[in-house]
Parts: structure tokens; sequence; C-alpha cells
């Protein structure tokens, strides 16, 4: 993924919800993306964890989102 694709991010209890990448950070363990959701746009940072699949909280949303 990278800056201004859109994405769905998984959220607590809830439904999956749509946003755009605004800033990417690498670390070891995993990314973390500043996503832009409708209520919040100045950014949510959430994290994607490397091979835990439990962990994957940001992802590409495909089509004509």
């Amino acid at each position: 993924m990278k800056l201004h694709d859109r994405v769905s991010v998984k959220t607590d209890g809830g439904p999956r919800r749509k946003g755009t990448i605004l800033a990417i950070e690498e670390f070891s363990e995993g990314t973390m993306y500043l996503v832009a959701l409708d209520d919040y746009p100045t950014g949510i940072w959430f994290f994607n964890e490397t091979s835990h699949p439990d962990g994957i909280f940001v992802e590409q949303l495909t089509g004509d989102a």
C-alpha cells in the first residue's frame, strides 16, 4: 500500500471503515498507517503486524471503492 490509497480498517467490535492513507511508518514488527476516516479526517494510526493475520487492521480497497 502507498500514500493516498483507499483502504478499509478493522475497529473494535464494529464494521470495517473506509479511509485514505495519509502517512506510513515502517517498523521491524510491522507497519503503521495514518488513515483519514470520515469521522476523523486528521487521521488515526493503525498497526499491521508482520506475519500475524489477527494483527492486520488495514487492507487496501479494490474496485470502485
